[in-house]
């Protein structure tokens, strides 16, 4: 199936007012698994950062707790492949005094999104349209995400150099991609991915550990997200509905009443998976660190 077409559809439905893009960052951060894993994480940076400032700090709990909220408001965040700008939007909220650079491929998402986000006054968030096999600011930022992208660049391992050398010394990058245990709904060799769009079906959790250490990343942690409650959540909450409004563009209008019946029971199984540790799964979540 081809995912452009229909994300197209998608946002000239939701384009039309700040207020309808605001509805649909919030629709995807509630039905995208995805969203809920790279939240978490992204919670989890924040108090890492405020409870372990950089020194110098003051010995004192207030001294440090100080130093750590200056350091949340000079951060520098990369968004590597920012799509429909919905994390960049998540982030202004999570981390409101950070600089945030969302760097995308398509020139018409990138003027979409510039459009919006001046239009609700978020002064600081940049769109820019870039190549990330070519993209590079040396020791630029604290803290670079990338969701769902390494699946649609071919030239991996060259992304993960230009993103370490962008990162500053301890900077984190936060990768969502699929997994080859099942990702992008592969299950058998001769099968093709669900998204039309991918080069690659999945990555193996140790063959992106290595691709990322090669880049030179000195710590990696990967794990597996999409496990058994994530597998049933992504059907019932987007491979079944793409697959509807990939037939016709008449279930736009009976998209809303199919969430009524299928979110609720989706909505827990979001939660068990983001809450629950697994031995394998169709998504992966990676960490790693310069």
């Amino acid at each position: 199936m081809e995912y452009d077409p229909i994300k197209r559809s998608l946002g000239n439905v939701f384009n039309k007012s700040p207020f309808l893009r605001k509805v649909f960052y919030n629709l995807l951060d509630l039905l995208l698994l995805r969203s809920w894993h790279v939240h978490r994480e992204l919670n989890q940076w924040k108090k890492s950062i405020t409870d372990s400032p950089s020194p110098p700090f003051s010995g004192s709990e207030t001294g440090k707790r100080r130093n750590g909220e200056s350091r949340n408001n000079s951060l520098s965040i990369l968004d590597a492949g920012a799509g429909f700008g919905q994390y960049s939007f998540w982030m202004t909220k999570k981390f409101p005094k950070a600089k945030i650079l969302a760097v995308d491929v398509k020139e018409e998402q990138v003027a979409d999104c510039n459009k919006f986000f001046q239009e609700i006054g978020k002064k600081n968030v940049t769109f820019e349209m870039a190549d990330l096999t070519k993209f590079s600011m040396p020791d630029k930022f604290d803290l670079a995400i990338s969701v769902d992208v390494m699946e649609h660049i071919l030239e991996d391992v060259l992304v993960f150099t230009n993103i370490h050398a962008s990162l500053k010394r301890g900077g984190m990058l936060l990768i969502s991609t699929p997994s080859d245990q099942g990702g992008s709904d592969v299950h058998e060799a001769h099968e093709g991915s669900f998204i039309g769009e991918h080069v690659r079906d999945g990555y193996n959790i140790k063959d992106i550990e290595d691709k990322l250490k090669l880049a030179g990343f000195s710590k990696v942690l990967p794990q597996y997200s999409y496990g058994t409650p994530g597998k049933i959540s992504w059907r019932l909450s987007m491979k079944y509905p793409m697959q509807l409004l990939s037939a016709s563009k008449i279930f736009f209008i009976l998209i809303p009443f199919y969430y009524l019946l299928t979110y609720p029971f989706a909505f827990v199984l979001n939660y068990f998976d983001t809450h629950s540790a697994h031995k394998t799964g169709t998504g992966l979540i990676v960490k790693a660190w310069k």
